[in-house]
């Protein structure tokens, strides 16, 4: 039983890790399409961002 534990520890903070990695890239992608100085870079930085974001159809 305790492998089971340490694997679903394990298993919830490197998930939890990812989850906070996908927010800081969104928040980044975010802030630099509205704050960047240059059109071409807003505009890269707004395709990052809906490619991020982009549902799939069910």
């Amino acid at each position: 039983m305790s492998q089971l534990s340490h694997l679903l520890s394990s298993t919830l903070l490197l998930s939890g890790s990812a989850g906070l990695l996908y927010t800081v890239a969104l928040l980044t992608a975010a802030l630099v399409s509205v704050l960047a100085s240059a059109p071409e870079r807003r505009k890269d930085a707004r395709t990052t961002l809906s490619i991020l974001v982009r549902r799939r159809p069910r």
